[in-house]
């Protein structure tokens, strides 16, 4: 993930993503005239979020590479408590595991 006005690049790590969270309107929760449908109406919903940036993967036990199954752009569905939220730019994102990954949505 290159990011403009400052020199450095985000690279996960093994079979870590970087995602951004969705906004309001991504998801589907505003509605197009502008009014926001409050969370509590789809509370404990899994999150969602855009992957920005993927790692090149795990080794498996005979020291083979399996590549991610997610890719930059990809639209998905991950488990609430597992990310790690980081701030870059003073942005949030979140890293997380692709075993965290639920689901990707086409």
């Amino acid at each position: 993930m290159k990011k403009t006005g400052k020199n450095f690049e985000v690279i996960p790590l093994g079979d870590r993503a970087l995602l951004r969270h969705l906004t309001e309107e991504e998801m589907g929760s505003k509605t197009l005239s502008g009014i926001i449908i409050p969370e509590t109406v789809d509370k404990e919903k899994p999150e969602q979020g855009m992957v920005v940036a993927v790692g090149e993967g795990k080794y498996d036990d005979t020291g083979k590479l399996v590549p991610m199954r997610v890719h930059v752009g990809d639209r998905v569905v991950f488990s609430k408590y597992a990310p790690n939220e980081i701030k870059l730019d003073g942005k949030e994102y979140f890293i997380l595991d692709e075993s965290s990954i639920l689901a990707i949505i086409k």
